[in-house]
């Protein structure tokens, strides 16, 4: 069951997946109404879940669960995972790989293999205030307090 996202208790679940490329403004509406579709639908053991989703700067897609209403579960959550998948086939993009990073370059996003962003740490093009996304936030509240943040304030960290 659709939930409006900023209607979601601020302990809700979420999964960040982030996209190695920016979405055309086209393909994020159409992804905007794929997700939609796939929350209405979108339940545990027979129950819907009360879920949201976020779609932001044309590259994340945030899914949301109240896991006090009815808890994902390990079904649910393979669900979503395929849901991703097909999103991944459809659109040509990588939306599962957690070992890239995704960070701001002024008003630009930039994204790169994990390897490159260590790379360029050492070669000081990216600093401890550099901001980045921190994908690894599990609830609505960590999103909305750490999910954009200098890199001193994340696992980006150890890098400098």
């Amino acid at each position: 069951m659709y939930v409006p996202f900023e209607n979601m208790p601020p302990e809700s679940r979420i999964w960040i997946y982030q996209s190695n490329r920016k979405f055309t403004d086209d393909e994020f509406n159409a992804i905007a109404s794929d997700v939609k579709t796939f929350i209405d639908s979108w339940a545990a053991h027979g129950r819907d879940l009360e879920a949201s989703y976020l779609l932001k700067y044309n590259r994340f897609i945030i899914l949301a669960v109240n896991q006090e209403s009815q808890a994902a579960t390990g079904c649910s959550i393979d669900a979503s995972v395929q849901f991703i998948q097909q999103l991944e086939q459809k659109y040509s993009v990588d939306l599962l790989d957690k070992m890239n990073v995704t960070y701001r370059l002024g008003e630009h996003i930039a994204h790169k293999p994990l390897i490159d962003f260590k790379k360029m740490a050492k070669e000081k093009a990216v600093s401890e205030k550099t901001i980045v996304f921190n994908n690894l936030v599990n609830t609505i509240e960590e999103f909305e307090e750490s999910w954009e943040v200098p890199a001193a304030e994340s696992w980006h960290s150890r890098f400098f």
